[in-house]
């Protein structure tokens, strides 16, 4: 058998080997303009729980998520790609992006950033901190919902090179990890 080819990754693509997931849209509101950006880096930081978004100037939307401290994690499923790369691809500074991608905005219960209906889930939040040296806006997540009815539940993960990895099977080992598993889940 052949030994295995390796080579050196670039420093500048080493993010591609661990990119999380999902790729998520996250709306805000900005007085009452509503508006959607396209996010691929995400994290749970714990179980209360507690998320992060890194994000930054770059975005339209980082002035109203500054502002109000607060947005919606919406999340879309893989029959919404296109989508998400198109509002990914503009500015909320001259574009509708509700109208544009032909998505409906709902009204949250605790936040004024608005839901996004075509999505499996939307998680409204709270932003805890902005640690700028990093471009992260770390979120507390205080209500969250799931759209039982929607066929399509598979998530899109970015691996960063501008290809993606659709969720497959899932593969159930919650006895093995009962241990490590916090109550309820």
């Amino acid at each position: 058998m052949p030994p295995p080819v390796i080579h050196q990754l670039e420093s500048s693509k080493i993010f591609t080997l661990i990119e999380p997931g999902p790729v998520v849209l996250v709306t805000t509101c900005d007085g009452g303009k509503n508006n959607i950006m396209t996010i691929s880096w995400t994290m749970v930081l714990d179980f209360s729980p507690r998320l992060a978004i890194a994000t930054g100037a770059w975005n339209h939307s980082f002035t109203a998520l500054r502002q109000t401290r607060e947005c919606v994690i919406a999340i879309p499923t893989v029959d919404l790609l296109d989508r998400v790369l198109g509002i990914g691809a503009c500015s909320g500074a001259d574009t509708d992006k509700f109208t544009r991608f032909g998505l409906t905005p709902m009204p949250g219960n605790f936040v004024k950033a608005p839901l996004i209906q075509e999505c499996l889930a939307n998680i409204e939040c709270t932003v805890v901190d902005i640690i700028d040296r990093h471009n992260i806006v770390v979120l507390d997540a205080i209500a969250a919902y799931v759209d039982d009815a929607r066929r399509e539940r598979r998530t899109v993960h970015a691996v960063g090179d501008g290809s993606f990895v659709v969720d497959g099977r899932k593969l159930d080992r919650r006895e093995a990890m009962a241990e490590k598993l916090p109550a309820g889940v």
